[in-house]
């Protein structure tokens, strides 16, 4: 039954396309064709659900998602996320003490209160005048209602990203956890309507390796939580310190546990290296807002971020669509520069966004100690796998990477990819690298030519986590660290007989990376750690190897 009714909805969704939902083929040159994700793939895709449902509410077909809506809530009974859907489709039809009920029942199961102050504030339109969302709204004047997240620490300062419930100044107020004694104060930044009420503030003048408490402060009143964050070990200085990294996040309450589980290491930084909430939907502003919120309202989430520094990329589902490419041009498709570039940035508060509005990317990089980390967008200007030339990067990115590479003094230079170097780990697929083979070499045999020493690779795609070793007859052998298998449901098989030193799928997992450059040969080690807190595999690759 749960399949056929499934299956029923996915023809709903195909059969009555209307525009600007369903995505238009793209005849322009260089660029991708992409297309929405209307299929359940495995009927257990919880992060589709509620997306599709979504979808068809936009395009008016009220009737066939609620009728999808109520039969999938009595086969999940109190699932919040339904519950929430509901009140929405209600509110559509101006049928507001339901669409009340409605979200009331899902506060009730479990949806966080911030979710509807949040939005998709176009969805939520027609309850702003109802008493709940007024109670809200007074609840949340001087609350953020996402964050505060850490993004974009150093030894000597950070950023803080939030999003308020109405356009409204926000600063951080920084304190010593032993004395309270006031240490640093952000100036004041403005929340906007067209930045979906976020803002990104920032402090200076830290100790290195410190321990702080901060609040944040909305319209110059504090909230009343406290939060504690720790800034970077001295740069360029040897050091000890743990990452976390990973990708494939989409959306699964069961799972976002696994955030705790990340937090028990209390990592010094986050990497996200794409498939973080899953959009699919790159000319709808709605839906991206939709999957960015309902991460960013999760308490598990916003207790990590609110800690860890989080540092993000993105790959084909948060920048478009499955294998997707953005093409050579700027400016086209349109989406990219106009819709999915500036959402992405108002969403993080990363170091840097590739060139910014001239260039725009996810491109930047950012130094722990003296490890030196390269953050790769090998989606906005990836060319077609077939046709030729083809590019992953681009011109002016892959300039900048040989630049990046040139004047790294790290004890290890990271370079951090969304999709695999190692050419086993899709098979024949030219989604990943094995697309671009000939950029492969450039990069490669760049790297060997100028005789750059201790490059470490890291990567995510794949729903498992996987250790590479890739063979160099004219250089040293690479390692690669593979991990993207977070939150998602959907898996991929194991590796091992295709070469993988080790490869895990089964729970959830990320990477654990210890680097110590305080070591007379440093070492990098990667361990995978299940949503539980195992260490199924690990593997500790020394400098001396990679010279």
């Amino acid at each position: 039954m749960k399949f056929k009714l499934l299956l029923l909805f996915i023809c709903w969704g195909i059969a009555t396309p209307a525009f600007g939902q369903i995505l238009p083929d793209y005849d322009l040159a260089g660029a991708s064709k992409p297309k929405p994700d209307l299929s359940f793939r495995k009927e257990n895709q919880y992060k589709r659900v509620h997306q599709s449902s979504l979808r068809l509410i936009l395009r008016g077909q009220l009737d066939k998602t609620q009728t999808f809506l109520e039969q999938y809530l009595t086969e999940h009974p109190g699932d919040a996320e339904t519950l929430y859907m509901l009140g929405i489709l209600h509110g559509q039809r101006s049928q507001l003490a339901k669409s009340e009920d409605y979200m009331k029942r899902a506060i009730a199961a479990g949806l966080p209160e911030g979710r509807l102050i949040a939005g998709p504030r176009e969805m939520l339109k027609p309850l702003a005048d109802s008493a709940l969302m007024k109670t809200l709204a007074a609840q949340y004047a001087h609350e953020p209602i996402h964050g505060p997240l850490v993004g974009n620490v150093t030894d000597s300062t950070a950023s803080f990203w939030v999003r308020t419930g109405k356009p409204s100044n926000v600063n951080v107020l920084i304190t010593n956890p032993d004395s309270g004694k006031k240490v640093g104060y952000s100036d004041d930044v403005k929340s906007l309507t067209s930045e979906d009420f976020t803002a990104v503030v920032d402090v200076s003048q830290l100790k290195p390796n410190h321990e702080y408490q901060y609040s944040v402060l909305i319209d110059g009143q504090p909230g009343e939580k406290k939060y504690s964050f720790r800034t970077l070990p001295p740069k360029a200085q040897p050091s000890k310190f743990v990452i976390a990294f990973g990708g494939g996040a989409g959306y699964v309450p069961e799972n976002e546990r696994m955030w705790n589980t990340i937090g028990a290491f209390d990592p010094q930084a986050i990497l996200l290296l794409g498939d973080n909430v899953y959009i699919d939907d790159p000319e709808s502003v709605i839906m991206q807002q939709y999957t960015y919120q309902r991460r960013q309202s999760r308490p598990e989430w916003r207790k990590l971020t609110a800690r860890s520094p989080v540092f993000t990329i993105w790959d084909d589902h948060d920048f478009s669509t499955n294998d997707s490419w953005g093409g050579a041009d700027i400016d086209a498709p349109f989406w990219k520069k106009d819709w999915v570039f500036p959402i992405f940035r108002q969403n993080w508060a990363n170091p840097g966004y590739g060139g910014g509005d001239q260039q725009p990317g996810c491109w930047y990089s950012f130094s722990i100690a003296d490890v030196d980390f390269i953050m790769l967008d090998c989606r906005y200007y990836r060319t077609s796998p077939k046709t030729k030339p083809r590019s992953m990067l681009g011109e002016v990115q892959k300039k900048w990477l040989k630049k990046q590479l040139q004047k790294s003094t790290g004890t290890f230079k990271v370079i951090c990819s969304s999709v695999p170097f190692d050419f086993r780990t899709k098979g024949d697929s030219k989604d990943t690298w094995n697309g671009y083979k000939k950029e492969h070499e450039e990069l490669l045999s760049f790297i060997e030519s100028n005789k750059i020493e201790g490059v470490v690779l890291v990567s995510a795609d794949r729903h498992r986590s996987d250790a590479w070793k890739i063979e160099r007859p004219n250089g040293y052998d690479l390692y690669e660290f593979n991990s993207s298998r977070l939150t998602n449901q959907h898996v991929h098989p194991t590796m091992e007989k295709a070469g993988a030193i080790f490869s895990y799928n089964k729970p959830q997992s990320f990477g654990l990376v210890t680097f110590d450059t305080t070591l007379n040969d440093p070492q990098v080690t990667y361990e995978i750690v299940n949503i539980d807190g195992e260490k199924p595999h690990s593997i500790t690759v020394k400098r001396s190897e990679l010279k």
